[in-house]
């Protein structure tokens, strides 16, 4: 990253929060994906939320400097690990941006962050009482990756939930929600459900639609 382009990305930091809509977000984006950031610590830390992230801050590139890499091959090597990334955590009163582990993935595989025209709410419910009038079928490589799923699955055993199970849902043929089984999960109560949407979410695009679901309403789910 030139001075240039570090110089831009702080004062693009510099918008107060009110003030950051979509350009702003596309425009951070574009701007931080030709960054180098500092490692602030070589291990993750726990947010807030309760997530394991990566704390940077952003520097001008140093080569001399064994603790600054560029923001790609960081990207490139949180997506295999499941962890999220930070920048800037020491501004106040909050980090200039966090980003999901979701989101890394995501820029990786497609190079968007987010789909702005694709954002739902994680929180979705699915209540439909006729299989017949939905296509159903498996997450496809591109949409779910393998190393993503086990990742995902991996966050599943640490909950007890051994054999947690996914399906493809649309009611139109074009629109799809990654449902889980709610059987596969334990049958959690309802109050619950929220909850586990959105802990699940922080491991996928924000733009993903997602659903909990009981089996009986469709053709069989495959273990994730």
């Amino acid at each position: 990253m030139n001075l240039e382009n570090h110089n831009d990305l702080n004062r693009h930091l510099q918008t107060e929060d009110q003030n950051r809509d979509r350009n702003w977000d596309e425009k951070f984006f574009k701007l931080i994906s030709e960054s180098h950031l500092k490692l602030l610590s070589l291990d993750p830390q726990q947010g807030p939320d309760g997530w394991p992230y990566l704390m940077t801050e952003l520097i001008e590139k140093s080569a001399k400097d064994s603790t600054v890499d560029s923001f790609q091959k960081l990207m490139f090597w949180l997506s295999q690990k499941g962890i999220g990334l930070v920048v800037n955590p020491k501004r106040l009163p909050y980090p200039d941006f966090v980003f999901s582990y979701g989101m890394l993935w995501s820029f990786k595989e497609t190079g968007f962050f987010v789909r702005y025209d694709l954002v739902v709410s994680e929180s979705n419910k699915m209540l439909i009482n006729d299989s017949k009038l939905v296509k159903t079928g498996s997450p496809t490589t591109e949409y779910f990756p393998g190393y993503v799923r086990s990742i995902v699955k991996s966050f599943f055993v640490d909950q007890g939930v051994l054999a947690p199970k996914v399906l493809m849902v649309s009611a139109d043929g074009q629109n799809f929600d990654l449902c889980f089984s709610i059987e596969s999960l334990g049958n959690p109560p309802e109050s619950e459900h929220s909850g586990i949407l959105e802990a699940i979410a922080w491991f996928l695009p924000p733009h993903y639609s997602l659903a909990l679901v009981s089996e009986k309403n469709f053709p069989q789910f495959e273990l994730l």
